[in-house]
């Protein structure tokens, strides 16, 4: 077994048996190790390192960097005398906009790999003071969230990011040197002692920044050092289903009536782009609304655009445009070209996470919805329902779609879904002023048959 050590007083860390531990000195009595399962070490190597208390401090700071494992989380865990006073474990990256000296043009740089990331100017807080995560990726970028609280919860106030254009390595030809600081008020609220958890896709854009956050837990100031095993799960992982309305009556019943489920509010209008190069292909604007029936239960859940990736691909004869995000593996609208002369949508395919951790998948390549001439888009602002099975449906609202043909990324002239009914209506109108005259031919046939009949009489 081979080893390197150095001699220095403090903490003592150690790869033991292929995982990466931290041991504390006697200001954490009773935390003997701390563990994190890593990518295990060949057999036979050991590692130890010896780390430095912070001096005239009692807290210990354990950041765990994922990323130097091949895996881009984040964790920090400050401890006091008490344990642990703040937690957080995330994932995230941002990019980065910067004007450069070729033809004042723009350059974008994303901070994804978090190498060498410190975590000075962190700190737990109290009742006098706030809490902070400070997290710095190398001398050109850091990144700073302040926390506060009151009696009954505590808040993410400021979302921070200062960065140096000064720095050529990661900001080659900026146009402008120096510091930049871009802040972003919060002012989220979490239950004290309740720890904070979003899966799903969390962005923030402010100025010329814009940093994407998901897998987040965390807890700011911990009480008596323990990790609380209550959660507050944020609104985009929380599933839209319809509630029960309360049921009242007065007659005493055996059986218990089947409840009317209330409508759920409308979903908010996305806009989304499929590129072919650096030209757009397509173009759509929807609230989406996905209905299925499969449980005991019906299902309702509204897509957030905010929270849901978009992608796709154009062809001359057929256009797609995929959505996800952490509840939608896939929702796939494919576009036709019909007739050579119109476009119209022919297949849906989807594939959902549910919350009992099963996946409920349908497709159907045989619709037809949205007809629409090439070269215009089709437009429908009220409430429309694409059926896609006999257990799922979709509702869409305020539509907006040109999968074909689109001129410099703007829709063309639209068809309005009322256009279609009042091509329903035409030839309805056309066959009742038809019978009208027919009727009124017929009455003055009978009419005229009548006075011809009482002539030949008076004869």
């Amino acid at each position: 077994m081979t080893g390197a050590e150095a001699a220095i007083p403090g903490f003592l860390g150690a790869v033991v048996g292929g995982h990466l531990c931290f041991r504390f000195p006697r200001v954490c009595e009773g935390v003997r190790w701390l563990c994190r399962s890593a990518r295990r070490l060949p057999c036979g190597i050991t590692m130890r390192f010896r780390l430095s208390p912070v001096s005239g401090s009692g807290l210990v700071l354990c950041c765990v960097l994922l990323g130097a494992v091949k895996s881009y989380a984040l964790e920090l865990n400050l401890k006091d005398l008490k344990g642990t006073c703040l937690f957080a474990k995330w994932e995230m990256n941002f990019t980065i906009s910067y004007e450069t000296t070729t033809n004042k043009t723009y350059k974008t740089v994303t901070i994804s790999e978090p190498h060498n990331v410190t975590y000075n100017g962190s700190s737990c807080g109290d009742d006098r003071s706030g809490a902070k995560i400070a997290v710095q990726f190398g001398s050109a970028v850091s990144w700073n969230v302040t926390f506060t609280k009151d009696a009954s919860h505590y808040f993410i106030d400021n979302i921070s990011i200062s960065y140096n254009t000064s720095d050529n390595t990661t900001f080659p030809g900026a146009a402008h040197k120096g510091s930049v600081d871009v802040i972003s008020a919060q002012r989220f609220k979490i239950p004290l002692n309740d720890i904070f958890r979003c899966n799903s896709l969390l962005t923030v854009t402010k100025d010329s920044v814009v940093q994407n956050y998901w897998d987040v837990h965390l807890q700011a100031f911990v009480e008596n050092g323990t990790l609380s095993k209550k959660e507050f799960v944020c609104e985009e992982d929380r599933p839209v289903t319809t509630a029960a309305p309360s049921i009242h009556t007065t007659v005493p019943s055996t059986t218990t009536p089947t409840p009317t489920p209330t409508a759920p509010p409308n979903p908010k209008v996305g806009n989304y782009s499929v590129s072919n190069g650096n030209a757009t292909c397509l173009l759509a604007t929807m609230g989406l609304q996905l209905n299925l029936t499969e449980e005991k239960a019906p299902f309702i859940f509204n897509i957030n655009p905010s929270t849901t990736n978009f992608t796709g691909s154009c062809h001359p004869q057929t256009a797609q445009l995929r959505l996800n995000n952490s509840q939608i593996k896939y929702l796939d609208f494919i576009f036709a070209v019909k007739s050579e002369n119109r476009f119209y949508l022919k297949e849906v395919n989807v594939s959902m996470y549910m919350a009992n951790g099963s996946v409920f998948s349908v497709a159907n390549n045989n619709l037809s919805f949205w007809d629409a001439p090439l070269g215009s888009s089709y437009m429908c602002n009220k409430e429309q329902v694409v059926t896609v099975s006999r257990t799922f449906q979709i509702n869409t609202f305020n539509l907006k779609v040109q999968p074909f043909n689109v001129t410099k990324g703007k829709y063309s002239t639209a068809q309005d879904c009322s256009a279609d009914e009042d091509n329903f209506l035409v030839p309805i109108a056309v066959g009742a002023a038809l019978a009208g005259v027919l009727a009124l031919v017929l009455l003055v046939y009978f009419i005229g048959l009548k006075r011809h009949h009482t002539g030949y009489e008076q004869f």
